[in-house]
């Protein structure tokens, strides 16, 4: 089977880690729901057990996971359209994985930069589970053929292994059997800063709140932390040229490019020569007027946190249709016996 024989599929995970921002609806969750009626089956995965590589509260787990479904939901994803899972309800990743483990070398698994990242000074002491984290991953994707991957840029390595994998397997047992999983990384809004640092990645364990607009956030405070975000006192620029150097400039036209579904060269069109004081004022509206109605969906959604297990049980059905023949037709190419 050569590449272009595979059916185009995409698969995407996002960990279940709780609050979820404006990073993460700009850079994912807006993008999926965009894509869902170009006819391309997809599916999206709350990656519970990738969760579980470092230590989760049962509890607060649980609610994430039912959180991230809701904001998918409420980003616009159809689960009718879309399969949407949490990857603990179709065994078959774990089932994959260990044939990746076994494919896997050591060596590759020490080069990845995110192990060094989250296991620090003290690797020693980290699980087993954050080590073999990217063989899991590359399970996740491979174990649905999958031919496409939105990933962000700290994700690029993981997929390069994925592909490593893939290659090794298929050479190892003389097959073209698992296709070359191709990256999708995408324009403006794909990666957002920190509303008080430009230099510094959006996140949900920055200690300031105002660093970032979780998708919780009602109207109000959506308007306030825009308005109290980090600028500098020079007006917007003409063109992208006159951003080099302002980080926190750069980031809010990004943002605004991402909510309008704008390129940022569109926006500085419209927007070159304003200052500050003008543009925020607009940018508020406009991330009011998109992220307000998601936030009051996802809690809508979690008041019937019943449905939403239902939509994960019926989408991991949907899962293991997929799954269930790549894997056995794995098992069969490995020798294992009763597959």
């Amino acid at each position: 089977m050569s590449q272009a024989q595979f059916t185009p599929r995409v698969f995407s995970g996002i960990q279940p880690s709780g609050d979820l921002h404006l990073g993460n609806y700009l850079g994912a969750l807006k993008r999926f729901a965009d894509a869902q009626d170009r006819g391309v089956q997809s599916l999206y995965c709350m990656v519970d057990l990738h969760a579980i590589t470092v230590w989760q509260d049962p509890a607060k787990l649980r609610h994430a996971t039912r959180e991230l479904t809701a904001g998918f939901i409420a980003s616009g994803l159809d689960p009718e359209k879309s399969i949407l899972f949490n990857q603990s309800q179709v065994p078959e990743h774990t089932q994959m994985a260990w044939i990746f483990n076994c494919v896997a070398r050591m060596g590759w698994m020490k080069r990845m930069t995110q192990f060094k990242d989250k296991a620090g000074k003290n690797a020693e002491n980290a699980s087993l589970g954050l080590f073999g984290y990217p063989a899991l991953m590359a399970a996740d994707i491979l174990v649905y053929h999958a031919t496409h991957v939105p990933v962000g840029e700290d994700q690029k390595q993981h997929l390069e292994l994925t592909r490593d994998i893939a290659a090794k397997f298929n050479h190892d047992y003389d097959v073209e059997f698992f296709p070359m999983a191709e990256p999708v990384i995408e324009g403006a809004g794909t990666r957002v800063m920190s509303l008080r640092d430009g230099t510094k990645k959006m996140s949900k364990s920055d200690p300031s709140d105002m660093s970032r607009i979780n998708m919780t956030d009602d109207a109000d405070t959506i308007s306030k932390k825009i308005r109290k975000a980090k600028t500098d006192p020079e007006p917007l620029p003409m063109d992208l040229d006159g951003l080099e150097g302002r980080p926190e400039a750069r980031n809010l036209v990004n943002i605004y490019a991402g909510l309008a579904g704008m390129s940022a060269e569109d926006v500085m069109r419209d927007m070159g020569g304003r200052t500050f004081s003008e543009f925020k004022p607009m940018l508020a509206d406009l991330a009011v007027d998109r992220m307000a109605p998601i936030s009051a969906e996802m809690g809508r959604l979690m008041q019937d946190t019943a449905e939403i297990d239902a939509i994960l049980g019926r989408g991991s059905e949907r899962a293991r249709e997929i799954a269930a023949p790549i894997l056995a037709k794995t098992y069969e190419i490995v020798g294992l016996v009763g597959s």
